[in-house]
């Protein structure tokens, strides 16, 4: 259904200036309803045209306002038109605001998940982590990418996506970018978040996601077993980095912490509870949830080692991710461990072999991993083939001496 439109040039009599002259203002009406804005120009009443809402007579100074209001005119027609073209409703304040510049910088997808990242790089350290605006910054570069080699486009109008727009990002990430099925949702999750927010914000009324299915596959994360573990701790290690690598790693399978939060541990985070023994006091830098978890004798050892040793109430030498996950894959190779040693793999491990394999509720679990949600959890778990053996053990020593009889048929 097409809209009603119109634009009416008038005088704004109440604000006459000291010289006698008004101001010309610009009313735009769509459906029935109006807005106005200040032309910035300005007319003496008795050279007005009311009728024609124009000046009046041939002056060099009416030429002029003229043709600004002429100019005005124009520009004003072709944002509602190239609306109607591409959009359903057309709002007269929306026409005002694109004429005038207010949504400019809101316009296009590069421009406003800028923004974006921005407020999140503010946030960090208080909502946000370091780690949550890097990934919006790669998912903003592979995008820059996409539209630079599809489009031939430095950046890209948010009117512009569509289904169609998200399906060929989808196949640049998989080929292009070789990203894997999941990354790529999950750069997908994160566009769509930026959509989200222009909808919200009224830049669009459609939604390119409306019969678009992100998809998420189960990963079987993986672990080290109970000989691994003890592999590495029994090993001697030549190079004192190794060592103190491997002592925080063997910390956080027994801790369940991630890597932030045991860089981020201090002495005032160890207390006595309770119960009367050690716990962890922290909260996770991720998710700010809190993760409160009893310290097992392997991890107090640890912590004694270094106890009084570093700066800053600091209390384990912690390098950066990179170089501890570089360390760790040179102690796999010496400790004959056939798995990808990432830092990581301590809380999968933590999650696994030493709690759930051992019997450790999944709830108590969850709240140790500070997770919101056992839906979490239940990622990181799984059941281990001597967890099956050793229920199973359990349950024939309980039906032992239990007798089953047979009918027989003769």
């Amino acid at each position: 259904m097409k809209s009603t439109f119109r634009i009416l040039f008038y005088l704004k009599r109440d604000k006459q200036k000291a010289n006698g002259t008004v101001p010309i203002w610009c009313r735009i009406t769509v459906d029935g309803q109006a807005t106005r804005f200040n032309t910035k120009s300005n007319i003496l009443p008795d050279v007005w045209d009311a009728k024609a809402a124009k000046a009046a007579g041939k002056t060099k100074a009416a030429m002029e306002i003229n043709s600004l209001l002429d100019a005005i005119k124009a520009g004003i027609y072709k944002i509602y038109y190239d609306l109607q073209t591409r959009e359903n409703s057309i709002s007269a304040e929306r026409v005002k605001n694109i004429f005038l510049g207010i949504e400019v910088k809101h316009q296009t997808l590069l421009e406003l998940f800028k923004r974006h990242n921005d407020d999140v790089d503010k946030l960090v350290g208080i909502s946000k982590s370091k780690a949550t605006y890097q990934k919006y910054e790669v998912t903003r570069k592979h995008l820059t990418n996409f539209i630079k080699e599809k489009y031939n486009l430095s950046d890209i109008s948010l009117k512009e996506i569509n289904h169609m727009f998200i399906s060929d990002f989808e196949v640049y990430l998989l080929t292009t970018a070789k990203c894997n099925s999941n990354t790529t949702a999950k750069f997908i999750q994160f566009v769509k978040r930026i959509i989200i927010i222009a909808r919200n914000n009224g830049w669009i009324q459609h939604d390119p996601f409306a019969n678009y299915k992100i998809r998420i596959g189960k990963v079987d994360r993986g672990y080290l077993t109970q000989e691994e573990i003890e592999a590495i701790i029994q090993k001697t290690f030549v190079s004192k980095r190794l060592e103190q690598v491997r002592d925080i790693f063997i910390f956080s399978c027994f801790s369940g912490l991630a890597y932030i939060d045991v860089k981020n541990l201090r002495e005032k985070h160890i207390r006595t509870s309770f119960d009367g023994n050690l716990w962890i006091m922290t909260k996770r830098q991720k998710t700010n949830v809190c993760a409160n978890i009893p310290l097992l004798d392997i991890p107090k050892q640890i912590l004694e080692k270094y106890r009084g040793t570093l700066p800053n109430e600091t209390v384990l030498p912690v390098l950066s991710n990179q170089k501890m996950n570089s360390y760790l894959k040179e102690i796999g190779d010496v400790c004959g461990i056939n798995k990808n040693l990432t830092f990581h793999l301590a809380r999968h491990t933590f999650a696994t072999s030493v709690t759930l394999a051992k019997g450790v509720p999944i709830e108590t679990v969850s709240k140790m991993l500070g997770h919101t949600n056992i839906k979490t959890t239940q990622i990181y778990a799984r059941i281990t083939d001597n967890k099956i053996s050793h229920d199973m053990a359990v349950l024939a020593g309980k039906l032992k001496g239990m007798e089953i009889k047979y009918a027989v048929n003769q």
